[in-house]
């Protein structure tokens, strides 16, 4: 069976990527995946994207990151919260902090994909895409 979640799929590659620890992975590229890919490099969980290949087959390449001399994963967790079946929103009060602040809520608002932090300051609600942490 396909996959009909695209960004699920994005989550779970760079999940298994990274706990392979590999360099890099690699996704199909969309206008919301690169959004999310975004936002995942300004706070510091992935340091780079690029994108490769030609029209249909474009791809984007994230670079992962790691810590310390034993390279552990800088991305602990990354869960799905709004899905295809069952899509949670929340107003800009009702928007969640993931660890206290420590982790990120990816949220789709009405001027474009941001961080929960981002979505407070603009002063926008959303759709909860993930929580990364």
């Amino acid at each position: 069976m396909a996959n009909h979640d695209p960004i699920s799929d994005m989550l779970t590659r760079i999940r298994n990527s990274s706990q392979k620890r590999h360099h890099n992975t690699r996704i199909p590229a969309s206008r919301m995946s690169r959004s999310i890919a975004k936002v995942l490099q300004q706070e510091g969980f992935i340091a780079e994207v690029t994108e490769e290949g030609e029209g249909f087959a474009k791809e984007l390449v994230l670079g992962l990151k790691y810590s310390g001399k034993h390279r552990h994963p800088i991305i602990r967790s990354m869960q799905r919260v709004s899905r295809p079946g069952l899509r949670i929103y929340k107003n800009t009060r009702g928007l969640p902090k993931v660890l206290g602040g420590l982790g990120v809520a990816i949220i789709s608002t009405s001027k474009g994909v941001m961080s929960d932090r981002d979505a407070r300051k603009q002063g926008v609600g959303g759709e909860v895409l993930c929580y990364v942490y």
